[in-house]
């Protein structure tokens, strides 16, 4: 009986899978014909070979990012091919001596500013998880928050904003409910406490991200965005703006948590990850922990003082990689390891993106729509409402990558603001257990259901646009 059961179960998967591979054929194939379709009717006379294979371009990176047709990744190495060979025919034609110039800038995002920028990030946030900085840091502050229900959720909480800001959040969120998963399994099944803070951990990692610009691949993509259009926005500008909106959204969602799930106990004790111990073979180690953690400071110090000593934040993200590869804290095999995924997206969607503006087809729409009367204020609002929508259901990096274009090109004033609000707006999106990875690795502990995360999507989703669009024009009247 058990023999014929698990053949069914093996069955059952065959079957499963081949319907899931027949899916994302069919997807693709969607996504081939809707853009298509949209370049046949939105193409004009007027516009040359290239604008169009642009135009075509977009519709389908687009279409595969939102039906997840291909890994999100790989789309953005589709855009790189398609953008060499289309366009390195075209140029070709028209100017065989400097074609190979023309299409080099598309490659080269992958040596971007903020391709270097995230990869120290992601270099520093390996170090510290190796040599258990991160649970140190933790320990330290989670023995000072006391026992009262709502004072321990507010620190977890912020605890996990803060390690957000330097550190992968997903990574983050991982640590952070294996340290609290001891004392959920001491309370009821269902327990109004352990919701708050299966929903207050995943959700203060993806707001924590906003603070900084390595926190989130959105952050990064609105500040090539805005540097590409000549406004220079480095780590402080981002931070200046960015730590304030992710402290108020996390404090927001505790009290909104605080609200919902009222703790039915008085005192709790989170049990803290165990020190490991240490002697005298261990000093290497010791060692170790300190060099990442100079490392990290110095890093931090640098990229907060950037107006003062002029080093650009891409090139003080050179510090870390360097020491911490050449001092084999980070081995080779742990840089394999890296999210390098993340990095092909970006990459992919900042070369997009200098397609739409380098080939003239940002220009050519924005003259089209000089004679219509467009609200700048109801563009944010609904700019910022879309973003948190797709990021839901799809990537926020792709999200980020397919609007923040198109934002630019319907103002005409004021251009950094929707990219900000856009980037910023991307890491509010928490509504299902597939909206961000930190949401997933909550979901996955069975002991909170899909219902669960409405709650905070809904304050995450309609109360950040509202503090990010309130304090980005607070902002940007300030400068």
């Amino acid at each position: 009986m058990a023999d014929s059961r698990t053949a069914s179960l093996r069955y059952l998967t065959k079957i499963q899978g081949v319907v899931d591979f027949q899916q994302k054929i069919i997807y693709f194939l969607l996504s081939i014909i809707l853009a298509f379709g949209l370049t046949y009717f939105l193409a004009d006379a007027q516009m040359d070979q290239a604008q169009i294979y642009v135009l075509f371009l977009l519709f389908l990176s687009v279409g595969l990012w939102i039906t997840e047709a291909v890994p999100p990744f790989a789309v953005g190495l589709l855009i790189f091919g398609f953008l060499v060979f289309a366009l390195g025919n075209y140029y070709q034609a028209i100017d065989p001596e400097n074609a190979n110039k023309y299409v080099q800038k598309y490659i080269q995002t992958w040596s971007n500013s903020v391709i270097w920028l995230m990869l120290g990030g992601f270099f520093m946030a390996e170090a510290m998880q190796k040599v258990g900085l991160d649970k140190t840091l933790f320990r330290i502050c989670v023995k000072r928050l006391g026992t009262k229900p709502r004072v321990v959720l507010l620190g977890i909480m912020l605890i996990t904003a803060i390690f957000s800001m330097v550190m992968s959040n997903t990574a983050t969120t991982a640590m952070m409910i294996a340290a609290v998963i001891p004392f959920i399994d001491t309370l009821d099944k269902g327990a109004p406490f352990s919701k708050a803070l299966l929903i207050g951990i995943p959700g203060a990692a993806s707001l924590g991200g906003i603070g900084t610009i390595i926190g989130s691949p959105p952050n990064a993509i609105a500040v090539e965005a805005l540097n590409n259009h000549g406004i220079p926005f480095g780590f402080l500008e981002w931070a200046a703006i960015g730590f304030p909106i992710a402290l108020i959204l996390v404090v927001l969602l505790w009290w909104c948590l605080t609200l919902k799930y009222v703790p039915k106990v008085s005192s709790i004790n989170i049990i803290t990850p165990k020190e490991k111990t240490i002697d005298a073979d261990d000093r290497i180690y010791v060692l170790k922990r300190r060099f990442v953690l100079a490392i990290l400071l110095l890093t931090l110090l640098l990229w907060l003082t950037g107006n003062l000593h002029g080093i650009p934040a891409s090139a003080v993200s050179l510090l870390p990689i360097i020491m911490l590869s050449m001092f084999r804290i980070v081995s080779g095999a742990e840089v394999r390891q890296l999210p390098w995924d993340t990095l092909m997206l970006v990459a992919g969607g900042l070369s997009l993106g200098l397609a739409i503006q380098e080939t003239g087809l940002a220009a050519y729409y924005v003259n089209m729509i000089q004679g219509y009367q467009l609200n700048f204020y109801a563009l944010v609002v609904v700019f910022s409402l879309l973003t948190v929508v797709l990021s839901n259901f799809m990537s926020n990096t792709a999200t980020t990558t397919i609007l923040i274009p198109i934002a630019i090109i319907l103002v005409s004033q004021n251009t950094e603001i929707l990219p900000l609000v856009i980037g910023l707006s991307a890491s509010t999106a928490l509504f299902l257990p597939i909206s961000t990875p930190p949401n997933a690795i909550a979901y996955a502990t069975g002991r909170i259901s899909q219902r669960d995360f409405r709650f905070g999507g809904l304050v995450a989703g309609l109360l950040g646009p509202a503090v990010i669009i309130g304090l980005v024009l607070v902002f940007r009247l300030w400068l």
